[in-house]
């Protein structure tokens, strides 16, 4: 099958940001609704997608290497299947969460207390929104769990130096 550039560059997105949501490339690509990237995915990309067990969109092998896209996840830690990944290409934005968000022993953060270490760590002032889609972001790759409490908080669901977390941006 061959692309165009356009579904090139569209299928180098779904490698670099799976596991994914509609939404997620709906903002991306800058379609109107979740329901034209579905069509957008089927129509163009059907050969080189698919939706996991939790309807995450995530690549084929052959995406990858049809793209030359690195995957936004590798491995799974050491092999026993429990989903950890051992390196995970992110934006700096969910870099710098994982940098600063409380470890898997320690007490879970808000969105609001992340933005505010965030802050305090580096020189940027990310929105709470920007904040909240990363933590997402994170907790799709099986790095970061939800601790409910009043609120959803956030905590790593691994060791800090257990996964290689490279900055995209």
């Amino acid at each position: 099958m061959s692309l165009t550039d356009e579904e090139r560059e569209r299928l180098a997105d779904v490698v670099r940001l799976q596991p994914t949501k509609n939404g997620e490339l709906q903002e991306r690509w800058g379609l109107d609704s979740g329901s034209e990237v579905h069509h957008y995915l089927e129509d163009h990309l059907g050969d080189y997608y698919y939706r996991d067990d939790n309807s995450l969109i995530r690549a084929t092998d052959e995406a990858a290497e049809v793209t030359g896209a690195e995957p936004a996840v590798e491995g799974d830690g050491d092999g026993d299947g429990d989903g950890v990944p051992d390196r995970i290409r992110v934006p700096e934005l969910q870099a710098q969460i994982f940098a600063v968000l409380a470890g898997p022993d320690e007490r879970s953060q808000s969105v609001v207390s992340t933005l505010q270490s965030v802050r305090d760590a580096y020189d940027v002032d990310p929105s709470a929104e920007d904040v909240r889609s990363a933590l997402q972001a994170l907790r799709r790759k099986n790095v970061v769990e939800v601790i409910y409490r009043t609120v959803p908080t956030f905590r790593l669901a691994v060791d800090r130096d257990a996964v290689d977390v490279v900055a995209t941006d």
